[in-house]
């Protein structure tokens, strides 16, 4: 008998199709059991809309549909842009020899227009549209082109509504992004060619291995990034050599071993946010900011903040400061016999460290020196994508979780900070765990990323609320922490501020306002890339590029138009900058000998210490 089968088309056995679908089974029963039994609990998720989208959206239609004229003209360009689009999909089913010859005639033309040089830009940059399929088959192609023409209406249409409040505009732009974004048709298995080749190839196994896939991420409760069993801490990640010399119930604090015979006498220490683990500035060895900076001759103290649970869920940012940076002060000086340091704030570890100096310049407090700071927001006015999370209503609903539980739970924020990526950090790995079965690839930052950490009730509350919705940080005296009020304008130790270019969690010009808030000697540096590659780009790696500008004036468009922009990694640039603050050079110190000569200090363990290790 002839084999009915395409050749190439592999079926799988079916015995082994039984014998997965029955573990699925199983475990999708015991899931859908344990699910059931949670909502027959008393949770907070019973909440039809806590993010209050479905009220954005509604104002969305009213204002729409009051303006006819600019809706009639909407559906009339999407009908034009279809009916050519009609035609040239027609022209390639029909006449495929006589349109690639087109196509290179064109592309031969074009080549150095700006508008090839945009569309090249494009799709090198979307990488849902990667595989060659979806340029040179003729229904791939239409389908690609057809989904871009109606996401870019659908979202230009949304984006043009007048009457519409700032903060439902914000929701309904974002929203519509991630529904468009969802809606790809990369992200589905009968219209991505590269999935369907997968299908074909494989015999419909991938498929198998993807539910599988499915059902243990749905266990976790989480998508699963990459080979989480392929890192330990301590052992391939986090290596740095060092000893946790203090700790107390909100950090331990790590002093790293010198790697060279002469140190800076000034102490550089580093405070990591808490929103996610320290070790973002310590992967490997290769791309360790802390590894770097040792070998340049500072003595490098790490706040490693503890994982909290409801036990702490009182605390509050001022404990943040008080029992973070002030605490660590302290014990630096035993460690070393320094009475000050320069000190580097990531982030929100950077907002803590501002609020730390502007408390410390209240009390002539002059131990930190120098104060340098990553891609750090003080000013909330335009904080960027992160602000459609974060309104009056939506801060009722989270306060009522956070008080109920006694923290935020570091999942929920996780995701959030994921859909600003969504492509990236969520769409793409549905593709590749799910539909591609495909186990994904060891990458020491996303095994980081997914390392999430919570945050106190109290802490959390007062740090939204007070700069992100009320934005009293850049308000003289509109904070007060431990009794002290906070003017950001008595910061008058030299300050160093990097930021990047296509941050999307802090907008460099947001960052920027910090030029115009701090006192004192101050010096922008902007890298390209996002909030985390912009900062972690060692010189070794060749890669990116950042802007200097020694002035600071009042509009950032005006610094970048004057700015010089330099190949590689603004590390040197840094380096320079804080050595020329860190004083003479002194022997090296090792952890154990401030151990020796302060009893109150003993080394508790090796680096990174178990604070960090909590998940």
């Amino acid at each position: 008998m002839v084999d009915q089968h395409p050749e190439g088309i592999k079926l799988p056995d079916p015995a082994e199709i039984s014998e997965t679908m029955t573990a699925i089974s199983e475990k999708s029963q015991a899931m859908i059991e344990r699910f059931l039994m949670k909502q027959s609990g008393q949770t907070l998720d019973n909440e039809p809309d806590p993010m209050r989208i479905g009220k954005a959206f509604w104002q969305l239609s009213q204002q729409f549909w009051s303006d006819p004229e600019k809706a009639i003209k909407l559906q009339t360009d999407l009908w034009q842009g279809y009916n050519s689009l009609w035609l040239e999909a027609s022209n390639n089913f029909f006449n495929p020899e006589d349109q690639l010859g087109k196509n290179k005639s064109n592309a031969a033309k074009e080549s150095s227009s700006e508008q090839s040089v945009q569309r090249k830009k494009k799709k090198k940059g979307d990488r849902r549209f990667q595989d060659e399929a979806w340029e040179e088959n003729p229904f791939f192609n239409f389908l690609k082109q057809s989904y871009l023409l109606t996401a870019n209406t659908i979202h230009s249409s949304v984006k043009d509504v007048d009457g519409l409040s700032e903060t439902d505009a914000r929701k309904v732009d974002f929203y519509t992004k991630q529904f468009l974004d969802a809606l790809s048709p990369s992200n589905f298995l009968m219209t991505n060619p590269q999935i369907l080749r997968a299908t074909a190839e494989s015999g419909g196994k991938n498929l198998l291995q993807g539910l599988e896939n499915l059902i243990s991420d749905l266990e976790k409760g989480r998508i699963k990034m990459t080979d989480e069993d392929a890192f330990a801490l301590g052992e391939n990640i986090a290596t740095s050599e060092g000893s946790v010399i203090y700790e107390n119930e909100l950090m331990q604090l790590i002093q790293y071993a010198p790697t060279t015979e002469k140190v800076y006498s000034r102490p550089l220490m580093i405070i990591p946010p808490w929103i996610n683990k320290f070790y973002i500035l310590d992967l490997k060895a290769k791309n360790s900011f802390v590894k770097w900076a040792v070998e340049q001759g500072f003595t490098v103290f790490m706040i490693s903040w503890v994982n909290p649970d409801e036990s702490l869920a009182h605390y509050s940012f001022e404990n943040y400061m008080l029992r973070g940076p002030l605490a660590a002060l302290d014990a630096i000086e035993k460690a070393t016999g320094s009475k000050d340091v320069n000190a580097i704030g990531y982030c929100l570890g950077g907002t803590l460290l501002a609020s730390t100096l502007a408390y410390m310049a209240e009390k002539k407090d002059k131990r930190i020196k120098s104060g340098t700071f990553f891609v750090t927001m003080t000013d909330f006015a335009e904080a960027g994508e992160l602000r459609v999370f974060i309104d009056e209503e939506q801060m009722e609903v989270l306060e009522k979780k956070m008080s109920d539980r006694g923290y935020l739970d570091g999942a929920e924020m996780g995701t959030t900070f994921n859909m600003l990526r969504a492509n990236d950090l969520i769409w793409s790995f549905v593709v590749n765990n799910y539909l591609l079965g495909k186990t994904p690839f060891p990458f020491d930052l996303l095994y980081w990323n997914s390392d999430t950490t919570r945050m106190p009730a109290k802490m959390h509350s007062f740090y939204l609320r007070n700069m992100y919705l009320d934005n009293k940080l850049v308000e003289p005296g509109g904070i007060t922490l431990d009794g002290v009020p906070i003017d950001l304008s008595k910061i008058d130790v030299p300050s160093f501020m990097i930021s990047a270019k296509e941050d999307h969690i802090a907008p460099w010009k947001s960052t920027y306002a910090n030029t115009k808030h701090f006192s004192g000697e101050k010096e922008f540096v902007l890298a390209a890339s996002g909030h985390i590659a912009g900062i972690i780009n060692p010189p070794a790696a060749e890669k990116y590029s950042h802007w200097v500008n020694s002035d600071t004036p009042d509009d950032p468009d005006q610094w970048f138009e004057a700015a010089k922009e330099h190949p590689g990694s603004w590390w040197p640039h840094w380096a320079k900058w804080a050595q020329k603050k860190s004083g003479k050079l002194v022997p090296a110190r090792t952890p154990s000998e401030g151990m020796s000569k302060d009893k109150a200090l003993k080394i508790i363990e090796p680096a990174p210490g178990r604070y960090v290790k909590s998940r």
